[in-house]
Parts: C-alpha cells; sequence; structure tokens
C-alpha cells in the first residue's frame, strides 16, 4: 500500500469572524422593539390553536 499520510489530516481551524455593530436610531430601535413585541404575540396566539403534543392513544 502506498503511504499517504496527508490524506486524512484534519483542516486548521478557522478563527471566528467578528460581529458587526449597527448603529440605530431611538426611533429605529423602538420600531424594531414593537415589531419583535408584535411577532411574539402572534406566535403565542397561533400556538393556542395547534394541538397539544399528546397522543391519542
Amino acid at each position: 500500500m502506498p503511504e499517504s499520510t496527508d490524506q486524512f489530516k484534519r483542516a486548521p481551524k478557522r478563527k471566528p469572524s467578528k460581529g458587526k455593530r449597527v448603529i440605530m436610531s431611538a426611533e429605529q430601535k423602538a420600531a424594531y422593539a414593537k415589531l419583535i413585541e408584535e411577532r411574539v404575540a402572534l406566535e403565542k396566539s397561533y400556538g393556542q390553536h395547534l394541538p397539544g403534543n399528546d397522543k391519542g392513544r
């Protein structure tokens, strides 16, 4: 068998990229917070009408 020591070596780990910062005005922050609250309320009301995880057996 030919020797192939390079075949199954692990790839070097990548450094994590730094997160980007976003600057928003107070009005934009308030609008974004309102959007998130509306989304949570919709998910909650939607989840109330779904059947439970209990099986009928």
